[in-house]
Parts: structure tokens; sequence; C-alpha cells
């Protein structure tokens, strides 16, 4: 029997596929995909994951029973979990809290210990969570901290097995590499390797709009004022320990709205579904490469996969919430309005559904209310959560009776065009606003679509 260490899955690790990009323009140039994605735990971390712990094996810093630490964004930890847990060690793991779910779930389902922390504070702040990470590493006997963004193993890992591969998958005729940094082990490793067998080889940075790396790239003054980005896994608001930024030469800022709009041109274009921050790689290659006068052969990474970013990026609902798709604006009420009902975007019920059927839908979508819509596509009321409560409770059976007998069909409606003042009197009195001309349902105005319609004024 293979002992746990040497398990066969380990070996799936690294010589990812290298696909070009044929279906978006890529001006004089020749742009190729590396798919990290195609790793077994789904992203480029795979490798440092199984590099670093095996040093820190190898170093005598990580003992049997002994448990792995980390500060991540995710797929780090995704990659030391995957490893870590073959080989029977605990994994405790500190996470953003701007982290997407399907993450965090998956780092669940590995078995990994998660502390959410907060992704609105700094370095220094006992809530950052590198220095949470560095904090419960001192705390818990046997722990070892993989500490990404200073571990010298995390270059090495890219140094010795993803610049080969990409050199062989090239032919040996490779112009330049587009790359994020996070920890920046993929750049600092590559430039590590490319030093003596491509000396000439551009590197060009794509960083989130709010990072300071690229800015310091092009100016050589590290800002101190970093600001905030959606994109997960790249962008930072310090110089990693482990970084060597000197063979960049040029960088480009992505905007949040340019970096998910690309990743999902990607998916409509390629058929290729990633993550938010091969969005923004793939916009700073696209960008590069359109600005080149003669034929260049360029590589930049999907760093991931795109089903751990379903409920972001690929969701039209949370892209509108954060303001990343843009709707046409009316000057009124359906401005506020989450999901549009006359857009297709609401989960409904029919008055002959059964509650059963109600409670299942509101379970699934993760609602507390549901509008009821008739056979001729009229809103017929509402049910809620309450409805169903006072319903079921006394008889479980009344799960099979129709929705039409419990529903709200009462309704205080707002035209489209009323005032604020006539929507915070109904919100205040802890009701959901229904937006209703008479002859169309436009959809509901909840205290959170309320909230994130200030939050998206001041912003």
């Amino acid at each position: 029997m293979q002992h746990a260490s040497q398990a066969a899955l380990f070996s799936l690790i690294g010589d990812t596929p290298l696909v070009e990009v044929t279906r978006i323009d890529t001006g004089p140039c020749q742009l190729f995909l590396k798919l990290e994605s195609q790793n077994p735990g789904g992203s480029i971390k795979d490798r440092i994951g199984k590099t670093m712990i095996e040093q820190a094996e190898h170093d005598g810093l990580l003992q049997p029973g002994g448990t792995v630490i980390e500060a991540t964004a995710g797929n780090t930890g995704l990659g030391l979990a995957l490893v870590a847990r073959i080989k029977g060690y605990r994994v405790v793991l500190v996470v953003p809290d701007k982290m997407a779910a399907e993450k965090v779930l998956h780092l669940k389902a590995l078995g990994a210990e998660i502390h959410l922390t907060r992704s609105d504070v700094g370095k220094g702040h006992p809530e950052y969570y590198q220095d949470y990470a560095a904090r419960l590493a001192k705390e818990i006997p046997g722990a070892w901290f993989a500490d990404q963004f200073n571990n010298p193993a995390n270059p090495r890992a890219h140094e010795t097995t993803t610049g080969p591969e990409i050199w062989d998958q090239c032919n040996h005729k490779l112009d330049a590499i587009v790359v994020g940094v996070g920890s920046s082990g993929t750049l600092t490793g590559l430039s590590r390797y490319f030093r003596k067998t491509q000396p000439n080889l551009e590197f060009v940075l794509a960083d989130p709009q709010g990072s300071i790396l690229a800015d310091y790239v092009n100016t050589g003054v590290l800002r101190t004022d970093a600001g905030s980005w959606a994109v997960e896994g790249i962008g930072e608001d310090f110089i990693p320990g482990i970084a060597d930024l000197s063979r960049v030469k040029k960088a480009y800022t992505i905007p949040d709205e340019e970096s998910f709009g690309t990743a999902r041109l990607l998916l409509q274009q390629e058929g290729i579904l990633a993550g938010s921050s091969t969005g923004t790689l793939l916009a700073a290659a696209l960008r590069y490469c359109r600005e080149q006068t003669r034929p260049k052969r360029v590589v930049t990474f999907v760093c991931d996969t795109g089903t751990r970013y379903l409920s972001k990026v690929y969701s039209d609902g949370w892209m509108v919430d954060q303001g990343l798709i843009t709707r046409p604006k009316t000057g009124d009420l359906r401005d506020l309005i989450g999901r549009r009902f006359d857009e297709g975007e609401v989960v409904t019920v029919s008055p002959t559904d059964t509650l059963l059927t109600a409670f299942n839908r509101m379970r699934n979508a993760d609602l507390q209310q549901l509008p009821v819509i008739d056979e001729a596509g009229r809103l017929a009321g509402l049910i809620d959560e309450s409805d169903l409560l006072l319903h079921v409770s006394a008889e479980p059976n009344h799960f099979s009776a129709p929705v039409s007998t419990t529903m709200t069909s009462s309704l205080q409606t707002l035209q489209p065009t009323s005032s604020m003042g006539h929507l915070r009197e109904i919100l205040d009195r802890g009701l959901t606003a229904v937006i209703h001309d008479g002859e169309r349902f436009y959809g509901l105005i909840t205290r959170y679509d309320l909230l994130n319609h200030l939050r998206r004024t001041l912003s």
C-alpha cells in the first residue's frame, strides 16, 4: 500500500496544458493561456501547497500530527489543505471575509478549520489575515506557519516546475509573460528561471485597481493609501518578502469591472471558465498584445477554476449589486430594485404551487419571501417565512396546501415614480416595498436593496 505522503494524486500537480486564444482579438500577437485550473485542487496554488509542505517536512518544521496554518485568499489554503489532509495534518486557515462562498465551502469539505476575518484592515492590525494567522501559529502547539509571502519554497515551486513547463510548451519561443502578484511566488520563481534561459523575456504585471503594486513598478514610489478591490487572490497593500519585481518593466492597473467582464468574455468566446484574477491577467495581456507593433508570443495564466466564483463573477445579481454591471437608469424607484421581475431575475411561485414548493424555493435561493405570480403573469400576492410557519406549525401536513391558502394578497404597492419618503415609510414598518404600476410588476425593494443603493451612491 502506498504511503499517504506519496498519494497518487500528487503526481497530477503541474504539467498543465497551454492553449492559444483564438476567438478574442489579440492584435498582432499570439496569446497563450497556461491552464492552472487543471490542477487537482483547481488552481496554480497546488504547486506551492505541495512544495512548501514537503520542504517543511524535510526541515523538521512540520512533524507527524502537526498543524498547518496559513493566511490565504482561498487558493493557497485549498492547495495546502489538499496535500496536508491526505498526509494526516490538521489545517487551520485564516480567510478574509470577501472571499467567495464556494472557496470557503471547498476548504471546509477538505476538513480545514476556517477563521474568517476582516478584509477592510491593513497589515499591522490584529484582524489583518496574515497577522491573525501568525498569532494562531504561536498559540497552537505543533503548528507550522506556511507563510507563503515569505516562504522561499513558494517561488522555488515555480522556478523548478512552472517555468520549465512553459518554456518547453512554447518550443523555446517566448517574448513576454503576464503575471499577477499575490504572494509573488509565481513572478519571483519565473524571473529566476527565465533569467537563465531567456534573459530578454518581458515581464508584465497585471494589478487590480486599488493595489499598490502597479504604481510601484511604474513610478518607484511605494504608496501607503491602498484601496479596495473585488478581485480575489492578487493585488497587495505591501511588497511581499519574497517579491522580486526587478524584471517587471510594464504594469497595468485593471479596474474590477474590466477584470470581471474579461473573465466572462473568456467563457463566452473561448469556453474557459476562470476566476476573477484570471480576468485581471487576461485584460492586461490583451492590452499589452494590442499595443504591440510587431508579432510577439505571450503567455498568461488561468489561475483557477471559475466554479468557485459562480455566486460572484457569474451571477448577474451579484454583479449588479457591486456596480460591475450597470443597468440603464430610469431615475425612479426601479433603480433600487436588486432583482428585476421584468428581466427574469426573480424567483417566484404560483397560487397553485404547494407550500412545500414555496419553502424549497426559498431555501434553495436563500430568500425569506417570494412573489406569487398567476397564470396571466400578474402579481397575485406575496408569501414569506412567517406565512409558512403560521400555516404549518400546528400541522406539518399543511405543507401540501396550495400557496393561495396562506399568501398575502392585500398588498401595499408603490408606483415606480413614488418618493423615497414613501419607500422609507414602508421599509421602516418592517415591510417589503412592492413596485407595481397597476399593469406591470417590476420587483421588490428590501432594506438591503436600499442600503446597497446608498453604498453605491457613496462609492
